[in-house]
């Protein structure tokens, strides 16, 4: 028999429900549950195929997650309804095996995307900033071909030619056999990046702070080493700060902020009788100053970091939250010393330079302004906010007609009265998109209010489906370690992809849709 703990509990849950048993009547072998499995995930597969198939916009998350020496590809998909609701799905934990290198991943992402009928509504594909995930998007982008009509017609007078026909069959190139969606980078990963290795490196190279950066961190290195490895030095530190130490780990964003804010709510004179007891060097004052006006200027990208990564975090968020940043980050200058008064201007450097293609995107401004809560509030800049303006109405003007000429009705007529009343159209396009963009930026904050503007709206839908991190497929992972436990290590990896989007999809199962 198949333990129980190796099924999930609320699909063995609905699984037990639907079969048919007697009394005194043993339940199914292991087989029959491995039936129920398959046709419940069939059905659930199929729930969501269906619902993606009248969706206009999704976005995708794809990671790869190594776990018990095997490698898994991971994609969820986004979209957002006509309610204005986000919604959220897994598509893939497939098993990825060999290297992993750019070819394979635009592969297994084209296969992934096309077993769901994707093709032409991906708005964009996040990742984080791995370099074989940034190749396989920039090698498999689509091609302009424009661009490529305008060659042809501008080479038609050059010579011909000639390819060795054996040579080019005998060359194997996969490049240009499909395509992908655009790339974004994970916002969130980057404003770590900037939080660890920029923020590292100039404390390292400054005069000011490269030997107090070293000892206070290397201090507080040895009290959390003491304090994870010795229970009795761990209870010493509960009995002080009634509370545990957090441990900074590398793969957590904001672990090492939260360690040392955790460490400087001690006081420093119970700080340091606590460091002799447990036999470790004790920070000096200028240390633990160094330490609070550390975490005071980073105490801004945390927030930031903790905003973008949330489920409901549009991609319209993105670019509000790196101005609102940049300011905040700045604002703090005036009261830190000279320790730390360079720190600020080293972090917004770092975002304009690794944010560089994204602060004046298109899709981004865009994807702001189309979010009632932020509109055009957010830019400081008059010039910037007439141009995002104009694009605002360019695009709205774009999605006009189609809507305009659906609403207009059109009265029966005779050819001869047609011929005799020929008059021009009214030029009431530029104007409704205008009006259209001009009352809504004069209306409330609330998100429903874009129903009052269906042009807009449909933007909204558009530019705002993406995510601005990554950490929904991370979170796939997490669920994914809770289904491949110990106790689970003679699962097929087939077995284990369906387990998992069972559970992490449960809301397509036919059960939890009859309570919607």
């Amino acid at each position: 028999m198949l333990p129980i703990s190796t099924v999930d509990s609320e699909s063995f849950r609905r699984i037990v429900e639907k079969i048919p048993t007697k009394s005194g009547v043993k339940l199914p072998q292991r087989k029959s549950f491995a039936g129920y499995l398959e046709r419940e995930y069939d059905i659930m597969d199929a729930n969501l195929k269906a619902t993606l198939g009248e969706v206009d916009f999704v976005s995708t998350t794809a990671d790869i997650w190594t776990v018990n020496n095997k490698s898994f590809m991971g994609v969820t998909i986004h979209w957002i309804n006509s309610t204005l609701q986000r919604n959220k799905a897994a598509l893939a934990c497939k098993r990825i095996r060999g290297r992993h290198t750019y070819d394979v991943i635009g592969a297994e992402i084209e296969e992934i995307h096309s077993s769901y009928g994707l093709h032409g509504k991906v708005v964009a594909t996040v990742t984080d900033n791995a370099s074989n995930f940034a190749k396989a998007f920039r090698v498999y982008q689509p091609c302009n071909l424009e661009s490529e009509s305008e060659n042809e017609e501008e080479g038609d007078d050059e010579e011909p030619t000639f390819t060795d026909v054996i040579e080019a069959l005998s060359t194997a190139s996969g490049d240009g056999q499909f395509s992908l969606p655009p790339h974004y980078r994970c916002a969130s990963h980057t404003i770590n990046l900037i939080s660890t290795s920029d923020v590292d490196k100039h404390l390292n190279s400054c005069a000011d702070t490269k030997a107090v950066y070293r000892s206070s961190i290397a201090k507080c290195t040895a009290l959390w080493t003491k304090a994870s490895r010795s229970t009795l030095a761990s209870e010493q530190v509960e009995e002080v700060s009634r509370r545990k130490l957090m441990v900074p780990t590398s793969t957590r964003w904001n672990s090492l902020y939260e360690a040392i804010s955790r460490i400087i709510t001690i006081p420093l004179n119970e700080l340091n009788p606590l460091c002799v007891k447990l036999g470790i060097k004790c920070l000096n004052e200028r240390e633990y100053q160094f330490l609070k006006e550390y975490c005071t200027v980073m105490k801004p990208l945390t927030v930031a970091l903790d905003i973008l990564q949330g489920d409901e975090c549009t991609y319209g968020a993105l670019l509000p939250t790196l101005t609102s940043l940049m300011s905040k980050t700045l604002a703090l200058k005036d009261d830190l010393s000279r320790m730390t008064a360079s720190l600020p201007d080293v972090i917004v450097k770092a975002i304009k330079t690794r944010f560089d293609a994204v602060l004046d995107s298109q899709e981004g401004l865009l994807a702001a302004a189309t979010c009632p809560k932020f509109k055009l509030r957010w830019l400081r800049d008059e010039r910037r906010r007439e141009h995002v303006k104009e694009l605002l109405t360019t695009e709205c003007r774009k999605a006009a007609p189609a809507t305009d000429n659906a609403n207009v009705s059109q009265l029966p007529a005779s050819p001869a009265e047609m011929d005799f009343f020929d008059f021009e159209n009214q030029p009431t396009e530029s104007f409704s998109a205008e009006k259209e963009v001009t009352d809504y930026l004069r209306s409330g904050y609330e998100l429903e209010i874009l129903n009052q503007f269906p042009n807009l709206k449909k933007m909204y839908m558009k530019y705002n489906t993406p995510t601005p991190s990554s950490a929904p497929v991370e979170r796939l992972f997490s669920l994914g370690g809770l289904v491949l436990s110990p106790k689970r290590n003679r699962l097929s990896d087939r077995r284990f992809e369906k387990l998992l989007l069972m559970r992490y999809n449960h809301c397509f199962t036919p059960k939890e849709n009859k309570k919607t």
